[in-house]
């Protein structure tokens, strides 16, 4: 693959990865108490991508707000864990995803 097609593909990568952070953060928290900078940390390994902290806090604040995941200080970090609500959304993507992998595989086609 040339590296304009790497390029490329990096791109719709990260740009993807960036359209699915509420979710992923979602489903991380659902596992164990999280901050922000924890956070950072798992999409840098599972994704080889660096967000910034200003991204995933902002993410972290509108789900809060949405009463989707509830942040406690513990020491001196803001923990984040999901809600009822937020396991309901969670519920909800997961119950969508044959709809939302049809769309993609219709994208490309």
């Amino acid at each position: 693959m040339s590296l304009l097609g790497l390029n490329s593909l990096r791109k719709i990568h990260e740009r993807t990865v960036k359209s699915f952070l509420d979710i992923f953060i979602l489903a991380e928290v659902s596992d164990r108490p999280l901050s922000g900078y924890d956070l950072v940390g798992l999409i840098h390994k599972k994704f080889n991508l660096l967000m910034s902290s200003g991204t995933i806090y902002s993410i972290l604040y509108s789900l809060e707000r949405d009463e989707l995941v509830k942040g406690q200080w513990t020491q001196r970090r803001r923990a984040y864990t999901l809600t009822e609500k937020g396991q309901k959304a969670l519920r909800d993507f997961s119950d969508a995803y044959d709809t939302i992998h049809g769309f993609i595989v219709n994208l490309l086609k």
